[in-house]
């Protein structure tokens, strides 16, 4: 775990247990355990309508779970929970403001029942000029979001998360717009920021590399409109005994629940510290192990095309197949090695 000491002071656990919610007939989570450490970075990757960001907003108390608890530092999420800040893919900056004024935004305000204790105001003034110095916007605060680049539109969006100093950060796909090169300018950022401003930061991404990048772990989520009833023979994920299936790079398992298959579908310990060579070797094996959990199982290397089949964990080792060298016909087929199931 790449957490340090340094970061429990500011940062808070959560812990959900038993976690379901559904819209309608459709289970979107369902016996979803999870623990996350005070200060860890964890990336959530999963198909579309997996429940990413649903799982994101019962955190954050933007939305009640069916069954289950949700606890931040041993208590129970509130509505609009004052622990979390939330940023998505959208800066959603208000256009008339300036950036200063939009960070300003998220200063924390007295509540009804502290009419007593008013804001600092010079506090608070102090405390966006650090926020826009840490995102390297300290220059052009007096601008405009229609003056500047979606990268720094995105910068703003996050100081004006940090701006109420959170214990969690939830952030929902916030590098999903951006061009690559900036995408990978705001990774080194939110480490800057992670250093600076310790917190819990739980990451929805659709992006491997990024996961594999930023996170001390990866959960990832099954899509239950296509898992198999708990007990049902066959399930990929558990063992002849019965028992879910491990982790290979050191995550939890998982048991199926009574009342159907669990939402995670493994649990990945991202190895070494940050920032990490985006080219170890370790990674991109992990990388292939995956995608192949996202349904992406060929990728082309030349002219041949292997298979990396996800399987049964044994011994601490995930068993890979090479496929044939596919026909025309499959070639017109395979799935492009770029692709990443959204």
């Amino acid at each position: 775990m790449s957490t340090s000491t340094t970061r429990a002071s500011s940062a808070l656990p959560i812990r959900l247990r038993g976690v379901g919610r559904r819209f309608g007939e459709r289970p979107v989570l369902n016996g979803l355990d999870l623990d996350v450490e005070a200060g860890e970075i964890i990336a959530i990757v999963g198909p579309s309508g997996c429940g990413k960001s649903t799982l994101l907003r019962q955190v954050g108390g933007l939305d009640q779970p069916d069954t289950g608890t949700v606890d931040i530092d041993d208590s129970p999420t509130l509505p609009t929970d004052q622990r979390c800040a939330i940023a998505f893919q959208e800066p959603r900056l208000l256009p008339w403001r300036t950036l200063r004024q939009n960070v300003e935004l998220g200063l924390p305000k007295a509540g009804k029942g502290d009419r007593g204790s008013k804001p600092d105001k010079a506090a608070g003034r102090a405390r966006i000029t650090e926020l826009l110095d840490l995102v390297g916007l300290g220059s052009s605060a007096g601008l405009r979001p229609r003056q500047v680049s979606g990268g720094m539109a995105q910068r703003t969006s996050l100081a004006r998360a940090l701006a109420r100093a959170p214990k969690v950060l939830l952030l929902d796909e916030p590098f999903g717009a951006l061009d690559a090169l900036t995408r990978l300018r705001m990774h080194d950022l939110l480490l800057d920021i992670h250093r600076a401003e310790p917190t819990t930061v739980l990451l929805v991404t659709h992006d491997v590399d990024e996961a594999l990048y930023l996170a001390d772990r990866i959960v990832v989520l099954a899509d239950l409109s296509q898992q198999q009833p708990a007990g049902a023979t066959g399930a990929s994920d558990t063992t002849a005994g019965g028992a879910a299936r491990a982790d290979t790079a050191g995550g939890a398992a998982h048991a199926p629940t009574a009342g159907g298959a669990p939402s995670i579908q493994r649990i990945v310990t991202v190895p070494g510290d940050r920032p990490r060579d985006r080219d170890d070797p370790a990674l991109a094996e992990l990388r292939l192990q995956l995608l192949a959990d996202l349904g992406v199982h060929r990728v082309h290397a030349g002219n041949s095309t292997t298979s990396t089949l996800t399987a049964t964990a044994t011994a601490g080792r995930t068993r890979t197949e090479t496929a044939p060298e596919p026909t025309p016909a499959d070639h017109r087929t395979a799935p492009d090695s770029t692709e990443t199931n959204r």
